[in-house]
């Protein structure tokens, strides 16, 4: 019976390099000399270090065309509230991986109201969508492209 995996995922690969990248930039822009501007990537996390709540602004930008040269979407970063004192600011983004729950439900329940004879189950942090005919479930995944949910989705271990 065909299936296949409905994931959100990052390449760590991608995300390391684009820290990388934008620490390289923010080292050699001229508006940013003497401030100590910094990136700094852990497991999931990107911390921005700075002086203002203005420069980590401009730091997220530069850090948001660095994922998107890159192939990351920037759908999965949640940005937490800016910590200012008196000289510095930081400022945590969130790098999001995995369908939650309630994201998950949703899509199930789309699959579900266009009576698409195909069978979605929740694994985990991923959707296995299974059907009798390859062409529904390629009907599925344009849906769910369509769908706008609020993570970035891929498709994997698709199987005849």
């Amino acid at each position: 019976m065909p299936s296949f995996d409905v994931v959100s995922e990052v390449n760590h690969h991608e995300l390391t390099n684009a820290v990388d990248q934008a620490n390289r930039e923010v080292s050699t822009r001229f508006d940013f000399k003497g401030t100590g501007s910094n990136f700094e990537l852990n497991e999931s996390l990107i911390t921005m270090n700075t002086e203002s709540e203005f420069q980590l602004q401009q730091m997220y930008d530069m850090l948001c065309s660095k994922l998107v040269k890159r192939g990351i979407d920037i759908s999965c970063l949640e940005l937490s509230d800016p910590v200012v004192q008196l000289k510095t600011a930081t400022q945590v983004v969130t790098v999001r991986e995995g369908i939650d729950t309630p994201e998950a439900k949703k899509m199930v329940k789309l699959i579900k109201e266009k009576k698409m004879k195909v069978q979605a189950a929740i694994q985990g942090d991923q959707l296995r969508v299974t059907g009798k005919k390859r062409d529904d479930l390629q009907a599925v995944m344009a849906l769910l492209k369509e769908g706008g949910f609020a993570v970035p989705l891929q498709f994997k271990n698709f199987r005849d």
